[in-house]
């Protein structure tokens, strides 16, 4: 059987109930596993004549018309409606068209004047667990008791019918055979204890059927008090994942804080490092550039001793001082040294030795001032606005790297 694009006969009226028992649905399962195909199973009585644009559809529990349906599959007719297995029919429905909540849906049987004839126990689509195995078993028990009972209802009734014909009959005969009527009445009687003895047994099913109806609405309760626990305990363990989701995002928060507070700690360290570094280098080439400039005047002042015929390192023992007089004579010259008129008159210059200002080294007086009209003269200073430390007149690459470093 395939399913069309057509649309089944339906109705706005709203449900009627006295039709229900015409077509009866069987082994119907308490629920069905998502993901599966859903074979319908159902019994037509003799009552009820199938025609052709019948159909059978999955309603939601609940529904007032059958234009409610949610999805819908076109009954077979059978061959021979007189055949038993005219009766039992099937038909299914594919995974991909049934419902995918878990919501309570049943099987209905709609003729094609859109009214039901049949209507099937609620069922859902879910996982199965070990409660619904209980809960299925108990079903199809009472289905199995409702069929039970159904074809002893529809043999009794048989009986009775039977009975009766047999009776006319044997009133007819009993005219022309008046000797065989105690026989019968004999076996009207036989035929009414049996009759009665099948009613007391169809009492009995129907109290038992009773009494399953009763322990499946008693399961059923439970089984919605545990669906309200479930769903209890799933809203509080969705707040606790709220709950820590949020403490995860806090938390998260922070941390990013406080690395955030750590790069700008590290890129202000590093900026302050990268300022250091670039004082330190213009302090080492300022270092470089007075070493430089030390050798050139060292080796200008060797150059002019030598030019001068002096010996550098020797200066200092060779040229006494003017203020010392006779007493910087050689004391073992009783007379004195006759050559130092000649020293005195031949290097007159070495009488006022003085220091160099770079090296600290001994220089003759006319040495220093030969050297000093080398270079120009420079401010004395160098003080500095804010801690008052000095730095010498040619410092003042290094003077002014000092100032900025107080802006930092």
């Amino acid at each position: 059987m395939e399913e069309t694009v057509e649309d089944p006969p339906t109705s706005a009226v709203l449900l009627d109930h006295c039709h229900f028992s015409q077509v009866i649905f069987n082994s119907v399962e308490k629920f069905y596993v998502p993901g599966g195909d859903v074979t319908c199973y159902y019994t037509l009585t003799q009552q009820f004549i199938p025609r052709r644009k019948d159909w059978i559809g999955i309603f939601r529990v609940g529904w007032k018309t059958t234009r409610e349906y949610y999805t819908f599959m076109w009954v077979s007719l059978p061959v021979d409606l007189n055949s038993d297995s005219a009766k039992q029919q099937e038909v299914q429905f594919k995974a991909y068209y049934l419902p995918k909540d878990d919501e309570y849906y049943q099987f209905c049987y709609v003729d094609q004047d859109g009214v039901v004839r049949g209507a099937s126990i609620p069922f859902q689509f879910r996982p199965e667990n070990e409660e619904d195995i209980l809960v299925v078993t108990t079903q199809e028990e009472l289905e199995i008791l409702k069929s039970t009972a159904q074809k002893l209802e529809q043999e009794a009734k048989a009986q009775k019918d039977g009975w009766e014909t047999e009776l006319l009959q044997l009133k007819e005969q009993n005219q022309k055979m008046s000797s065989e009527n105690e026989k019968m009445g004999v076996r009207v009687e036989q035929l009414q204890a049996q009759l009665s003895t099948r009613e007391k047994e169809m009492e009995k099913l129907v109290q038992g059927d009773q009494d399953k109806t009763e322990q499946l609405e008693r399961l059923n309760k439970e089984n919605s008090q545990l669906l309200l626990a479930l769903t209890q305990q799933k809203e509080h363990q969705k707040k606790l994942e709220q709950t820590v989701e949020e403490m995860l995002k806090q938390e998260e928060t922070t941390t990013l804080k406080k690395q955030q507070a750590l790069k700008d700690e590290n890129a202000g360290l590093s900026r302050k490092l990268s300022e250091n570094k670039i004082i330190y280098d213009a302090l080492q080439k300022e270092k470089e550039r007075l070493e430089r400039e030390n050798d050139l005047l060292k080796r200008e002042n060797s150059r002019l001793l030598s030019y001068m015929g002096l010996d550098f390192d020797s200066l200092p023992y060779q040229v006494p001082t003017s203020d010392q007089g006779g007493t910087g004579q050689n004391p073992a010259l009783v007379y004195g040294n006759p050559y130092s008129g000649i020293q005195e008159s031949s290097a007159p210059s070495l009488l006022a030795v003085k220091k160099c200002p770079t090296c600290k080294s001994d220089f003759a007086g006319d040495i220093l001032d030969f050297t000093s009209e080398q270079q120009r003269p420079q401010p004395p200073c160098l003080s500095c606005p804010i801690c008052d430390k000095t730095f010498p007149a040619k410092e003042k690459q290094i003077f002014e790297d000092h100032v900025f470093c107080h802006s930092l």
